[in-house]
């Protein structure tokens, strides 16, 4: 895969964080002229997985969450990490309505949301703790 552009951004783990880091992917994106509703995607997307690190990752204090994205033609690759406390059961967080924090109202559809929005995800633990999660939109495709 040959890269034609990169951007890295790390934030702290606050969740009003989440808008600066939607709008920062999505201005990135910018540059091979995708549609609104692409754009929106992508912003939903990566909302979804700031949200899922700042609510999970982090128990205790606030950690770091590293998004990274690239081009490669007209598909764009984003990468949202965080160091945090990981998910003991992946497929089974990755189901509609799974959540670890029912008290709180969440919906349990994060995962869901972001595989519905993007052409591909995937989620794996890092090595040394935390979360990996992949995900890529081609814009040549959903939209025109």
């Amino acid at each position: 895969m040959q890269i034609d552009n990169h951007m890295s951004l790390k934030i702290a783990a606050l969740s009003k964080n989440e808008a600066f880091a939607r709008s920062v992917v999505a201005a990135f994106c910018a540059s091979v002229n995708p549609t609104v509703d692409q754009l929106s995607d992508i912003k939903t997307a990566v909302s979804e997985a700031v949200t899922n690190a700042v609510v999970h990752a982090y128990e205790v204090d606030s950690g770091i969450i590293e998004i990274n994205a690239s081009l490669s033609g007209r598909t764009v690759h984003i990468e949202v990490l965080d160091e945090g406390v990981g998910i003991e059961d992946i497929v089974r967080a990755r189901e509609p309505f799974f959540t670890t924090k029912p008290g709180d109202e969440r919906s349990g559809m994060g995962f869901t949301v972001m595989e519905s929005f993007m052409d591909t995800l995937e989620v794996k633990a890092r090595d040394g703790g935390g979360l990996c999660v992949r995900m890529s939109k081609n814009f040549d495709m959903n939209g025109e």
